[in-house]
């Protein structure tokens, strides 16, 4: 079984527009997200789903300049450039993360891994977007499925919020398949550590140079910095997850 780490990437960001090439501690963010997630003990590879857009090319040429497979895809149908990524990539189970998350924790990926494989899972993420609840930090966000449940959802996706967020398709409507979330007690679920806005790059760049060593650390260790420090966070407190039905108005008017 080849499982893969599909991270999602893209220049156009509608709130901070090429966050994932901006630098913190010397490194653009996605390396940081490639470098953290390969550190997997149970990921065989890594791959970076990327658009045709032109506006990309800076991120595939990042990724073939540094020996990082990466896959050029749909813009705005998210699930369609992650189906295509995995049956490309010959992907037999997929872990999905972004490339805005320069936090995502290698040992958590693992911890999904066996999670999903315990519970005899077809879908399962250590969080919901809202309306439902989280109990990790905003910024360690997972999700695991298989090719072939993937491959369903491709096909059945009909909503343009289930093709530009990816998995919603499996959660949104109970009993389709078996969904399960791996939680954390205590719930640390209020905690914003991703780059979606300028006041999360202020954030996480003030994190950053707190942080002694950022490819090894340990979120749990991240927890302890922002709790001590907690100035950290309030330069991004104001900022809020989106909602998983609100889509980018881009992708409307028969984009997808």
């Amino acid at each position: 079984m080849k499982t893969t780490l599909i991270i999602q990437a893209r220049m156009g960001s509608s709130r901070l527009p090429g966050k994932v090439l901006k630098e913190f501690a010397g490194r653009p963010m996605l390396d940081w997200v490639v470098r953290r997630g390969s550190r997997a003990k149970l990921i065989d590879d890594v791959l970076i789903a990327t658009t045709e857009d032109e506006s990309d090319r800076p991120i595939a040429d990042w990724a073939n300049a540094n020996g990082i497979n990466v896959f050029r895809g749909s813009v705005y149908d998210v699930l369609d450039r992650f189906y295509h990524a995995a049956t490309a990539n010959g992907a037999d189970r997929i872990v999905r993360v972004t490339g805005d998350c320069p936090l995502i924790d290698p040992g958590l990926i693992d911890d999904l891994i066996r999670f999903y494989d315990a519970e005899g899972a077809d879908f399962a993420a250590n969080r919901l977007p809202p309306p439902w609840r989280r109990t990790y930090p905003i910024g360690l966000d997972e999700e695991m499925t298989t090719t072939a449940w993937l491959t369903r959802a491709y096909h059945e996706a009909k909503e343009l919020y289930e093709r530009e967020h990816v998995m919603p398709w499996f959660y949104n409507t109970p009993g389709r398949c078996v969904v399960r979330i791996m939680d954390h007690d205590p719930d640390c679920g209020a905690h914003r550590w991703t780059v979606d806005t300028p006041e999360d790059y202020a954030m996480m760049t003030e994190l950053f140079g707190r942080i002694p060593d950022p490819l090894t650390v340990r979120w749990l260790d991240v927890l302890k910095i922002v709790e001590e420090c907690p100035e950290i966070e309030r330069l991004n407190e104001n900022t809020h997850a989106k909602k998983v039905d609100i889509i980018d108005e881009r992708s409307q008017a028969g984009r997808f």
